[in-house]
């Protein structure tokens, strides 16, 4: 099994990037892959998952190692599979996550794509007291060169980010970027789609 590989990011899409190392290119599913649009072409070390089944194989990428161990967490978790992990982990507040389980927290769970009633009581029964390894603190405290920007709207950013990476021109971002931010905050593919609706309609 893979713990992590370094290579240099040669492409960003929606739910996935390629990694190229030794002339191949890996496809790794992550949440979020626009948060690494700085870093394309740049060479990488990401955390990855193998997972394996009768008919497909696929690899997960993560940011850092506590990512990587949040989702290994929750794929153990009755009725969630590795993309329900990973639109789990699209939200970056993965200590706010294990506060919530800690605290049964029900109604902050049910705020995750997929995640009713029913999941949220058995990532409760099946992680509450087994996160000691993925303390908060730990977590806000890992190291991350990005760091000091959470302050911004991540959201946005991203949605910026996703427009560049379809092809839109830095004239057509700039006037949709002056749109967007005098609206209410909204989650990145919310801010898409809004995005995309003024540029096909202005």
């Amino acid at each position: 099994m893979f713990e992590y590989i370094i290579g240099t990011i040669t492409a960003i899409y929606p739910s996935y990037l390629v990694i190229e190392v030794g002339g191949i290119g890996y496809r790794l599913l992550m949440a979020n892959p626009f948060r690494l649009t700085d870093k394309l072409d740049t060479t990488e070390q990401l955390y990855v998952y193998q997972n394996t089944t009768q008919d497909d194989m696929t690899l997960f990428g993560f940011r850092t190692k506590s990512e990587k161990d949040v989702f290994l967490k929750l794929i153990n978790v009755s009725g969630i599979g590795p993309k329900s992990a990973l639109a789990i982990l699209a939200n970056e507040d993965h200590s706010g996550l294990i506060r919530a389980i800690e605290a049964e927290d029900r109604t902050y769970l049910q705020k995750f794509p997929g995640v009713g009633k029913k999941t949220a009581a058995q990532i409760i029964l099946d992680l509450q007291g087994k996160l000691d390894d993925l303390s908060p603190t730990a977590l806000a405290n890992e190291a991350q060169p990005d760091k000091p920007k959470l302050a911004e709207n991540l959201q946005l950013t991203e949605a910026i980010e996703a427009l560049k990476a379809l092809g839109y021109g830095k004239r057509e971002v700039k006037k949709v970027k002056s749109h967007l931010t005098e609206l209410e905050p909204m989650s990145t593919d919310e801010y898409i789609k809004e995005a995309l609706r003024t540029l096909l309609y202005s």
